[in-house]
Formats: C-alpha cells, sequence, structure tokens
C-alpha cells in the first residue's frame, strides 16, 4: 500500500464512535463496581443483584427459620405446618412446607422408575444388578445433599428454591 494516496487524517478518526447511552448505573453493594440498573448480576465479583427474602420473625412459638428447617423433616411436619393456623399463613414457612412436599413427590417417582428399571436390568447377569447398585447409591447421595442444603438454607432464613419444583412452591406459597 502506499500511503501518498491515503489521506492526511489519523487512522482512529476511521473508525465510528460509539453513542454514549444514557443508562442508569448502579453500584454492587459487595465490590462497588458500576453496572446498569437492569444487571441481574455484578461484573466485577458475579454475586447476583437480586435481593434475597430473608425469615426475620417468629410465627407461633417458633422462629421462621426453625420452621422453615422443621419443614424439611419428614413430610409430617410440613403438611402440619400447612394445616395449622399460624404457620399456613406464613409465606416463608408455607414456601418450606410445599418445597418439601414437592421433594418428597419427586423422590418417590425416581423410586418407583427405578424399581421398574431395575426389573428391566436384572435381565443382564451381572452389568445389570451393578448398574442398578450404581445408579440407586448416586440417587440416594443426591437426595441427602438437596436435603441438606434445603434444611441449611431455610434455617439461615433463605428462601432457596430447587429448580421447576422451588417455582411451583414460590407460586403456592404467595396465594393467601
Amino acid at each position: 500500500m502506499d500511503s501518498a494516496h491515503l489521506p492526511p487524517t489519523l487512522r482512529f478518526d476511521m473508525v465510528p464512535s460509539m453513542d454514549q447511552t444514557n443508562v442508569p448505573l448502579t453500584s454492587c453493594p459487595q465490590c462497588a463496581a458500576e453496572m446498569p440498573e437492569t444487571a441481574a448480576f455484578c461484573p466485577g465479583c458475579g454475586r447476583s443483584m437480586l435481593t434475597e427474602e430473608r425469615a426475620l420473625g417468629t410465627v407461633g412459638i417458633l422462629p421462621e427459620n426453625v420452621a422453615g428447617a422443621l419443614s424439611y423433616l419428614t413430610f409430617l411436619p410440613a403438611i402440619l405446618f400447612l394445616t395449622l393456623e399460624p404457620y399456613r399463613k406464613n409465606r416463608f414457612v408455607r414456601f418450606h412446607s410445599v418445597q418439601c412436599l414437592l421433594l418428597w413427590g419427586t423422590t418417590i417417582l425416581f423410586a418407583i422408575a427405578l424399581k421398574l428399571a431395575s426389573v428391566v436390568l436384572f435381565i443382564v447377569p451381572v452389568l445389570g444388578p451393578l448398574l442398578v447398585l450404581l445408579v440407586s447409591t448416586v440417587i440416594v447421595l443426591a437426595a441427602i445433599v438437596i436435603w441438606l442444603v434445603l434444611v441449611v438454607k431455610a434455617f439461615q432464613g433463605v428462601m432457596f428454591k430447587l429448580p421447576k419444583l422451588g417455582d411451583f412452591a414460590a407460586r403456592q406459597a404467595a396465594q393467601p
């Protein structure tokens, strides 16, 4: 290329400038990075910008977080909390009780599906029973970890939602 044919302007002048938009900015409460108000996550630290609802008060004779954690022990406290008067009006306790019942239902459906699959897989001589044992162990360990996370999050006062089940539980808890 011959530079004699180019105009005497500087090369960066050839790039069009971007228009500055007037987007309202907010700052992250954790790291103070600036971002648009509509941002869901901080670009600096990666934390969620959505505020979590926390249990702060008491319901009946129990604090909200204790009642939410107790609802995960078995399905019986969850049913009791959904039927007894001071607890069924509390959105936090109702959410955790409904999510607990949905988790129990899902676990029972997985157990039935595993039982049906094991009947078919036991036909395969060695690999079938081994595969059933491996899959059932993974499912049981996953259920225990999920249960522990839910109990801890409820005890911390957080409305922790499981995918699909948590959204349904939140809709049910929002209804009076």
